[in-house]
Formats: C-alpha cells, sequence, structure tokens
C-alpha cells in the first residue's frame, strides 16, 4: 500500500496551501491547511512553511495510521524538502518516493484548496489550471475591490508589490520634440522637459 502527498495552493494569490494525504487502495483521504498568514511579511522570508509543511505531513500520516511496510510517495515541490529529509531519517529511504503525484490525489487536494477559497467568499475561476495569469489577475482584482481581503493574501511575494500599488502616472513620448504626455487618470496634458 501507498500514501501520497500533494500539495495545492501554493502558486495562487489566495489563503495558505492544501497538504493532503490519499491511500488509493482504500480510497482515505485527509488535509490540512498551511496558513496563509507563513505567507507574508515579515515571515514569508524566512520560509516557515516549509517547516510546516514538514509537520503536516507528519500529522496526516499519523492520522491514515501509516502502516509499517507502506511506503510514502511525496511532490516533488520545494514545500516539502524538510517533509522529504525527515521521512527519509524516519521511515528509510526505500519507503519514501520523491515523484509527480497526479490522478485522484492530485485532484483531492486541488479540490480541498478551491473548497477553502471559496469559504473566503472569493468563486475559482473555471479550468484555472489551464488559464493560471487569468485565475491569479482575478484572485488579485477581488483583493483590490476590497482592501480588507488583503489578509487573505500571499503577500509576502516581492514581485506582488508592483501589482499592489496604487498606479503612478504614465508617461509617454511627445511626438512634440523635447517633451511628454502625461497620463493622470484620464486627463492628458503635455509637459515639456526643462
Amino acid at each position: 500500500m501507498t500514501v501520497q502527498i500533494d500539495d495545492a495552493g501554493g502558486g495562487d494569490l489566495l489563503s495558505g496551501v492544501a497538504i493532503g494525504a490519499f491511500r488509493p487502495e482504500s480510497k482515505q483521504f485527509a488535509y490540512e491547511m498551511i496558513d496563509v498568514s507563513l505567507f507574508q511579511a515579515p515571515r514569508f522570508s524566512k520560509k516557515p512553511y516549509v517547516a510546516k509543511a514538514a509537520h503536516l505531513v507528519l500529522q496526516l500520516l499519523k492520522q491514515l495510521n501509516l502502516g509499517d511496510g507502506e511506503t510514502v510517495e511525496i511532490c516533488s515541490s520545494y514545500i516539502f524538502e524538510d517533509a522529504v529529509r525527515r521521512l527519509r531519517k524516519e521511515l528509510g529511504g526505500e519507503r519514501v518516493r520523491v515523484s509527480p503525484i497526479t490522478g485522484e490525489a492530485q485532484d483531492l487536494v486541488e479540490e480541498a484548496y478551491l473548497n477553502e477559497v471559496r469559504k473566503l467568499g472569493y468563486e475559482p475561476v473555471p479550468d484555472r489550471e489551464k488559464h493560471r495569469a487569468k485565475s491569479f489577475f482575478e484572485m488579485l482584482r477581488w483583493v483590490k475591490r476590497n482592501p480588507e481581503r488583503l489578509r487573505y493574501a500571499k503577500t509576502g511575494w516581492p514581485r506582488l508589490r508592483r501589482y499592489l500599488q496604487p498606479k503612478r502616472e504614465a508617461k509617454k513620448r511627445s511626438s512634440r520634440r523635447g517633451g511628454v504626455i502625461v497620463t493622470r487618470g484620464s486627463r492628458k496634458f503635455y509637459r515639456h522637459k526643462r
């Protein structure tokens, strides 16, 4: 028998990350969430979510009563770095396999994550796996419509700041010699360079 471990939501803007364990032979499934606060400043830069993932993996295996001869198949995601190390130390290297998780295990963890996001009041984009960028920007628009929702977002990502900051005035080169057209809101005006 095998227990498969996967994650979902690590690349999404909203909520934390779902960590799930699935035993295909008996169809047993359990999951836990890494809280979104671990993906927010100032904690994010120290990667506390990696240690939390390891803790949750061990907790889920205990919950599913991992058998003595049972193997663990774990996703190759960076979030499981510590979990793989700890599992190999506790179970032995021959019982732990790192590989892509697909099929029912992946679907169950994804659905668990999406249900957590729905609890926030957000309805995910249909077929979001095929439309990753659209999904991200839909989540971003949802957060920006109500600044209170920022607490549900993984705001620790350094590149995210550019999307959350108010837009600066856009400057375009003018066809007139030596000036620029400045746009503020819906107004445009010409400014000479000095």
